[in-house]
């Protein structure tokens, strides 16, 4: 199964017509026809349900599209590596990043870095703690940034300057909104917004014997979606501060926990980890600048 041929198919499901793929492949339809063809045989499934006007993937397909999409950006960060072994300038990094506030001091420092390197080249995926460490342990990024003490077996890390505290979002005239901050037992009953992540690893802990009476309405795993929800009063977000507009044009309103729930933010890495030259020296002004 050749790099090419996943090419290929990824660019078929995505625009779900032979005709456009081959387009954007700058190939012939013959020849796409033909190696899609080949990794059906080789592969022993059928992946495409070929329809009048369309292409749509087969459930085999879908799975073969989730496999491939890693595989070719596993490939395409092989070969950047490789490219920049020999660049002093520049060359590039890969990041997986959870929502904080917290992420202005790596923006800082990589607008710092640019500086000194100017072909430097960063790329961001987004996502929960699950998301972005799945990542990192298949190799995708060569950094994450999580909210929730990393597991020292599998990783090193270095500690943000700062933390997060979390907070309910509320209308800005709920009952709620008046109060200095909210407490567990001001959330008895009430429909919940949060990540599965918060809810079972932060929340519970945090509510401890008041948690039984806590409900959880629904699961985010962005802030903002969350915040339009809260906003048309289905249910109360807990979410880290500064991640959603509580301005007084917004309608919302911020009220942190009581008791106080802090959550610091980590960047880590896989233990062992080979880095390119460039993301080796990223990481040695990352520890000065951070551990001071």
């Amino acid at each position: 199964m050749e790099i090419r041929t996943l090419r290929y198919f990824l660019a078929v499901a995505r625009e779900e017509n032979m005709t456009r793929a081959a387009d954007f492949l700058h190939v012939t339809q013959p020849t796409l026809s033909k190696a899609l063809k080949s990794l059906e045989e080789e592969l022993g499934k059928k992946l495409f349900t070929r329809r009048s006007f369309s292409i749509a993937l087969t459930e085999e397909g879908v799975l073969l599209r989730n496999r491939a999409e890693d595989l070719v950006s596993m490939a395409d960060k092989i070969e950047q590596e490789f490219l920049s072994l020999d660049d002093i300038t520049g060359g590039d990094i890969y990041f997986g990043l959870a929502e904080s506030y917290q992420i202005r001091y790596l923006a800082k420092e990589i607008r710092g870095f640019k500086k000194i390197y100017p072909d430097l080249r960063y790329h961001i995926t987004s996502g929960d703690t699950e998301q972005v460490t799945e990542k990192l342990d298949k190799g995708l990024l060569d950094f994450a940034v999580i909210c929730e003490t990393p597991d020292a077996g599998k990783y090193d890390s270095v500690l943000f300057p700062e933390a997060d505290y979390f907070g309910a979002v509320v209308p800005a005239d709920s009952e709620l909104a008046r109060k200095d901050s909210i407490t567990a037992g001001d959330l008895a009953g009430l429909p919940l917004f949060t990540s599965e992540q918060s809810w079972e690893n932060d929340i519970k802990p945090w509510a401890k014997e008041w948690f039984k009476q806590l409900r959880l309405e629904g699961s985010f795993r962005l802030a903002y979606n969350g915040s339009m929800f809260a906003r048309e009063g289905l249910g109360i977000l807990l979410t880290l501060n500064n991640l959603v507009d509580t301005s007084p044009a917004s309608g919302l309103a911020f009220r942190p926990l009581s008791p106080h729930l802090e959550m610091k933010m980590y960047l880590i890495w896989n233990k062992y980890q080979s880095f390119t030259p460039i993301a080796e020296r990223f990481l040695k002004q990352i520890k000065i600048s951070f551990n001071g």
